[in-house]
């Protein structure tokens, strides 16, 4: 375990934060999509999380970024709120195997995110637009709540520059909502992918057996479909 320092701790969502470990003093190479082990001292048990900077931007900037929620049932989860700049976190990683390919084939690339499933695609997304990756990409991205999709602001941002074609769509109740209802279903995926579609999908367990269903029957191969449980 490497310990690193809080560099920023700030409110996401209402049951998110976005939490940056300054990473000056200890190098920590990665590939977009991958997670780490954190927990805030030894004797506590250690939580997984998907990185949610890119490589690109650890290089740059010197942190990690992490979208941990908040609520009672994550063990590191319960304890983000009260830690500060400058609190120390033990870090170990990286690990996984859910990562954007390094030289991908395709030029259509589909992101499909369900609450905080969109870590690990923002970190693809950020790296793939640093990296000029070449090709078509969208973001799909759920949540119960309109207050519940972290990093919106950035998100939009990035869609206006034609970076990213985004799509939002809601799985709970609210008034004024003018974006999609419910999961991604074929009315929102049919006009999105081929069979040249590269899917990445992180969520829940049943978004995803959904999901990559409704991607099969619309011809993209199980080969072209990654994906991530949390």
């Amino acid at each position: 375990m490497i310990p690193v320092k809080v560099a920023s701790n700030r409110r996401a969502t209402p049951t998110t934060r976005i939490l940056r470990l300054a990473i000056d003093d200890a190098p920590f190479n990665y590939r977009a999509g991958q997670a780490a082990f954190l927990r805030v001292d030894p004797e506590r048990e250690r939580t997984p999380y998907s990185i949610a900077s890119s490589p690109e931007e650890t290089a740059r900037d010197g942190w990690l970024e992490f979208l941990v929620k908040t609520d009672q049932a994550s063990r590191f989860g319960s304890h983000v709120g009260e830690l500060r700049r400058g609190a120390t976190v033990l870090l170990h990683g990286p690990m996984g195997s859910f990562v954007f390919p390094d030289a991908p084939a395709e030029r259509r690339f589909l992101f499909v995110a369900g609450g905080t499933g969109i870590a690990p695609l923002r970190s693809m997304l950020r790296h793939a637009i640093d990296a000029k990756v070449p090709g078509e990409k969208t973001l799909v991205y759920s949540a119960r709540t309109p207050s519940e999709f972290a990093y919106l602001p950035e998100l939009r941002a990035i869609a206006r520059n034609g970076d990213i074609t985004l799509k939002l769509t809601l799985t709970g109740i609210a008034d004024r909502w003018r974006h999609s209802r419910g999961r991604a279903g074929s009315d929102i995926l049919t006009p999105l992918v081929d069979e040249e579609t590269l899917s990445f999908l992180c969520g829940p367990p049943a978004m995803i057996t959904e999901v990559r269903a409704l991607l099969r029957s619309l011809g993209v191969p199980a080969a072209r479909i990654r994906s991530e449980e949390y």
